[in-house]
């Protein structure tokens, strides 16, 4: 998006600039972001990249006007009484958005995120289907995992779509906001939004087993208490998704354990073993020519793997992930970024900045030497 075309797709300077007119160009261009601070015209992040449009500089007055137009007279008083707010909308015929509005300097700021009205098709995002046959089990814990704006979201209501699809159950979800929303088919989904539908995640996860669930959601896997009731539903016969901000697949279940203080990490080292299906990080790297493609580490539950969990040898688990990968098409995330090389969509300094082992990723390139 160049900035000449935002400024004429707005057509206003900032004081008579519209928070709608905003959110117009941002679908038009395909940005994942909005930006809006005080001392600075509003940004839009397209591929990747934050842009500014050209509208000129916001006052603190111009950003509380703009991102109150939003906001009910309840969510203003939240905002001004806890100096943070999370909620999400829809705009009707456009899409939905998952806002933070926050302060800054003194002055109202946000952020709103883009998210498509549509459950993403699992096919049309490309996603592997090996994701598919991880979550066709009965009960269990599959986990998706990567830093803020890495996809997982998109990801996880896909896979929740094909299950709503193709499942006959009850499909319960907490989220904070609620992103992507299910249609009932298949399945019965209940979409629980924290401090609409439920006062706090651990509120919500404490009724959940007295909800007749098949499927459950966790939106973040926060603390020990959500993390703990997460594999408490796992253990009692549930399908269990969540989402936490790792960066490795093997980085994820230590985290888990680590919650837990120490004397109780064996007992949770072992019933891990026992509930985990599997885990997969996930970043996106910026295409050459702009755009973005999404990288994937792929860990599953092999009996290999089960037994190293339980023996405390994660340290172990990285070497075992790649041998026979025809058979259990688990991947390295240096492994899913060297495709992207290998077909000429990225370059070698973008595989390099990515990897999260850059040590092995030079010797991959040959860069070692």
């Amino acid at each position: 998006m160049s900035n000449e075309s935002t400024k004429t797709s707005i057509g206003a300077g900032v004081g008579n600039l519209q928070i709608q007119q905003l959110f117009k160009v941002m679908v038009d261009q395909g940005a994942s972001d909005l930006h809006i601070s005080v001392g600075t015209a509003p940004g839009m992040r397209i591929s990747g990249e934050v842009v500014r449009v050209k509208v000129g500089s916001c006052t603190a007055d111009d950003t509380k006007r703009l991102v109150y137009q939003i906001l009910t007279e309840a969510q203003r008083s939240e905002l001004e009484k806890n100096l943070e707010l999370d909620f999400s909308f829809g705009v009707k015929g456009l899409a939905r958005f998952r806002a933070n509005c926050f302060y800054s300097k003194g002055a109202v700021a946000a952020v709103f995120r883009q998210i498509p009205s549509q459950v993403p098709d699992f096919d049309a995002l490309g996603l592997p289907h090996i994701l598919l046959e991880m979550a066709d089990v009965s009960n269990g814990l599959m986990l998706v995992t990567g830093p803020t704006g890495s996809g997982k979201s998109t990801t996880l209501a896909s896979i929740i779509d094909r299950l709503n699809a193709n499942e006959n159950g009850h499909i319960i979800t907490l989220e904070d906001p609620v992103e992507f929303v299910h249609s009932h088919k298949n399945c019965i989904v209940n979409q629980r939004e924290i401090g609409v539908d439920t006062l706090s995640f651990a509120n919500g996860i404490r009724s959940l087993l007295r909800q007749d669930p098949d499927i459950v959601l966790v939106g973040e896997l926060r603390d020990l208490q959500t993390i703990e009731a997460s594999l408490e539903i796992a253990e009692t016969g549930h399908l269990v998704f969540g989402t936490l901000h790792t960066n490795s697949t093997i980085q994820t279940i230590s985290r888990i354990i680590n919650v837990f203080p120490a004397d109780q990490q064996e007992q949770i080292r072992t019933l891990l073993s026992f509930v985990l299906q599997g885990v997969v990080a996930q970043q996106l790297l910026p295409k050459k020519g702009g755009g973005r493609v999404l990288a994937q580490e792929i860990l599953r539950m092999t009996p290999a793997i089960r037994n190293l969990i339980r023996e405390d040898k994660l340290h172990q688990v990285y070497s075992q992930m790649q041998i026979n990968q025809e058979a259990t098409k688990m991947i390295t995330m240096n492994q899913s970024i060297k495709k992207s090389l290998d077909s000429g969509i990225i370059d070698a300094e973008t595989a390099m900045s990515y990897s999260n082992n850059p040590e092995e990723m030079a010797k991959m390139l040959g860069m070692d030497k």
